[in-house]
């Protein structure tokens, strides 16, 4: 039986070189060196070499698994795509998955419990973005619906409510209607439901301006004239009373509007 006459450390720190019956054979690395308890005079077969050799791969891909999972909290499915794009193959992937699990390093529930957490004190995000999220990171359902038992009711209305009264004053120059309308797309595309939004629109004071509504009417109503100014005046008045109700004013207040400004609304 062949047997290991020198072990001898590299440059490369934590990396040894192995040589047997006099001639080298493989490195490994100093995890290598101790979980198998490497020494000098040590008989080895090619079964054995063969599983240092595996182990090896395994602590090199551990390695630069540690490397990318040092900057921020990773999914198991990141880390798996992560080695994948370093062309590791497949059993050295899931052996060195194994290995992060076994230390904790690797843990989809705490990822998803720490992005929820994270998301109620500084996001703007609904459930069901957050659901999306979890899903595209390669978090099973049952951990996402156990990390969303965090996200209470009470938490996000006081996140939605918020994130609506920002919207508010964007488009605080819209229209009413028009106002209310994208605020309730806002809400939706950041994850919100139905109900919840329509506790968080109640939750914000929408009462029109009457002036500022009607002032708004009258500048778009006047922009709108001039654009079909070349029409006929019954199309001019069609085609302005169908822009400004588009943009969320009342048919009764663009038809006395038209009255005002000297356009028969008729």
């Amino acid at each position: 039986m062949a047997e290991i006459t020198m072990i001898e450390a590299q440059k490369r720190s934590g990396r040894f070189n192995i040589y047997v019956d006099g001639h080298y054979a493989f490195p490994v690395s100093e995890s290598v060196l101790v979980d198998f308890r490497l020494y000098k005079g040590m008989e080895i077969d090619k079964e054995l070499e063969e599983q240092l050799t595996a182990a090896d791969d395994v602590a090199k891909a551990y390695n630069r698994a540690l490397d990318y999972l040092s900057h921020q909290l990773r999914t198991e499915k990141e880390v798996a795509d992560k080695l994948v794009t370093l062309e590791i193959p497949e059993e050295t992937i899931e052996q060195t998955l194994k290995k992060l699990r076994e230390f904790a390093l690797v843990d989809d529930a705490h990822y998803a419990a720490s992005y929820v957490r994270t998301v109620m004190h500084t996001g703007d995000k609904g459930p069901r973005v957050i659901r999306q999220h979890l899903r595209q990171k390669g978090v099973g359902e049952k951990v996402i619906d156990e990390a969303l038992t965090l996200y209470t009711p009470e938490e996000q209305l006081a996140v939605g409510t918020a994130v609506a009264e920002k919207l508010a004053k964007r488009y605080q120059h819209n229209s009413s209607r028009n106002q209310e309308q994208k605020m309730r797309q806002g809400l939706m595309a950041r994850g919100f439901g139905g109900d919840e939004i329509k506790a968080m629109l109640d939750a914000v004071d929408l009462t029109p301006d009457v002036d500022e509504q009607q002032a708004l009417l009258a500048k778009q109503g006047e922009k709108f004239l001039h654009r079909y100014r070349a029409l006929s005046p019954s199309e001019r008045q069609y085609k302005t009373k169908q822009m400004l109700y588009r943009k969320g004013f009342k048919l009764d207040d663009i038809s006395q509007w038209l009255a005002d400004f000297g356009e028969s609304a008729e």
